[in-house]
This record gives C-alpha cells, sequence and structure tokens, in this order.
C-alpha cells in the first residue's frame, strides 16, 4: 500500500522522466515523418551536384526505387526540418526509409553504387589501381577545386573573388586535361562515377563562360575533354541530365539573373583591368 508521500514522490518522478524523453519522442517523431518506403534524394534539375546522383540512377536504371523531392517539400534549404537532417543546408540529400540522412553528393553516389551493386552497370572504373587512383583524383579535383568556386560564375561578390574564382576554374580545366583519358569515357570505356560527377558541372561551365565571361571555347587546347564531352553529350542518359540543367540555366537567363545580380555590369567595367576568358 502506497502512502500519500510515496505516491507524490512517484508522481514527481514521472512528470520528471516525461520532461525528459520529451526530445526524444520528438526526434523519434521526426524520423517516422521522415521514414518512407524508399529513399528520398532533396535535389533540383539546375543543381550540377544533385545531377550527378541522378545521372547514377539513370545509369544504373533504378529510377523507380528512390523518389526525387524538391528541398520546398521540407520548406525550403534553410527551413528548421532541412537543417535537422543536413545541417549545411544544402542539395543534394537522401533520406533512407529508417530516417538516415546522406548529404554530400559523392557520398550518395557511392551509397547508391554500393547498395544496387547488383543492378546495371557497375559504375566504378575498370582496371588496376592505377586507373581506380587517377579517376578518383578527377573526382576531388572537382569537388575540392572547382565546385567550390563555381559560384563565381552565377553569383553575387566583389570583383577580386570572381576573378580569382574564373583563373581557378581555368587552371583545374588544364589539370582535368591531363586526368582525361577519353577512352571514351573519362578513364575508360564505360561511365563511372568521375563521369557523373564532371559533367553535369561542365554544363554549367559550357553555359556560362563563353556567354557570360568571353570565353571562345571551353575546351581550346584540351582534345581530351573535348571528346569526353561529345561522349558524354551523345550518351542518352547524359544527354537527359544536360537537357534537365540546361534547361533550368534558361531559365536564369530569362529572369535576367546575371543582370539583376550587377554580373554582366562588373564584367563589363573591369573587362581591360581583369583577365576574364581563357
Amino acid at each position: 500500500m502506497l502512502h500519500s508521500g510515496s505516491l507524490g514522490r512517484c508522481v514527481t518522478r514521472t512528470s520528471l522522466l516525461t520532461r525528459r524523453s520529451a526530445p526524444l519522442r520528438a526526434l523519434g517523431a521526426l524520423v517516422t515523418t521522415m521514414a518512407t518506403s524508399k529513399p528520398v534524394l532533396y535535389d533540383m534539375p539546375v543543381s550540377n551536384n544533385g545531377a550527378r546522383n541522378r545521372l547514377v540512377l539513370y545509369w544504373k536504371g533504378i529510377e523507380d526505387r528512390v523518389e526525387i523531392k524538391s528541398p520546398a517539400d521540407l520548406g525550403g534549404l534553410k527551413s528548421d526540418e532541412y537543417i535537422k537532417l543536413n545541417p549545411q543546408g544544402k542539395m543534394p540529400l537522401l533520406v533512407l526509409p529508417d530516417g538516415l540522412a546522406l548529404p554530400e553528393s559523392e557520398v550518395i553516389s557511392n551509397y547508391l553504387v554500393a547498395k544496387f551493386n547488383d543492378v546495371g552497370p557497375s559504375l566504378l572504373p575498370a582496371g588496376g589501381p592505377e586507373v581506380q587512383a587517377k579517376a578518383a583524383l578527377a573526382t576531388r579535383v572537382h569537388d575540392v577545386y572547382i565546385t567550390s568556386v563555381q559560384a563565381c560564375m552565377y553569383r553575387a561578390m566583389d570583383v577580386k573573388e570572381r576573378e580569382a574564382g574564373i583563373q581557378q576554374i581555368a587552371a583545374q580545366l588544364d589539370v582535368l586535361e591531363k586526368l582525361c583519358e577519353a577512352g571514351p569515357y573519362f578513364v575508360g570505356d564505360k561511365p563511372t562515377t568521375t563521369d557523373a560527377a564532371l559533367f553535369p558541372t561542365f554544363i554549367f561551365l559550357v553555359f556560362m563562360l563563353p556567354s557570360k565571361f568571353g570565353w571562345a571555347d571551353v575546351f581550346a587546347g584540351k582534345p581530351k575533354l573535348n571528346a569526353w564531352w561529345e561522349t558524354m553529350r551523345k550518351d542518352p542518359q547524359g544527354s537527359r541530365v544536360y537537357t534537365e540543367i540546361h534547361e533550368a540555366l534558361q531559365g536564369w537567363d530569362a529572369s535576367g539573373r546575371w543582370e539583376n545580380l550587377g554580373i554582366n555590369q562588373q564584367i563589363a567595367e573591369n573587362r581591360d583591368k581583369v583577365k576574364w576568358a581563357y
């Protein structure tokens, strides 16, 4: 038989336990809310980083196994719900059926290739360690030294930062030319995750560098990259990704993005001071 004092202590302990477990219940509710019957890729057509994951899906033939949604479905990239899943507030983001969130495009590509290794092409480099290392290095150069500055082509920033970004892109294209085998894909006769990583970004480069910065040809002096680009443009799934991104970039142009952000004016005013075209 419980005395009134014992009952009071039980109630107190119960209330304390309830309060302490509230955050756990909230987290559980979030995971339950996010859980779906198949992975969800949060992405948009204009995203070159997300496009590398879409290209993996297309080549693998596993579109029916991964649902693609816009970050807007969670309130946008900077919404509380999205930030809980990806603290960086960037896309793409893959959320697995158990609620596990995987950001970063290279992580997502590697996961998809490993998870669905028995479906479609392997998308892994064929050959020895040297070929595999070359493919990994090309992807690394792209991820660390090109996508990190790609915003210099389409966002507002001071002229020095934009100049440095364009200069870095030009330098890294020379690095990629030396790594490329154009066989006819980047490192062999079959597509790999390296092709998936690089090609969407090259769509950005080919669209913006000539029309906005005056480059005569992104592939001038780069015959191997040019041959690889033509292979990717003819590849059915590569062509599909090209159309997705190109149409989105045309939308940017039609909306006056470069004019409204003052980029066109900045380029024109500094044409005699800055080397925009390489």
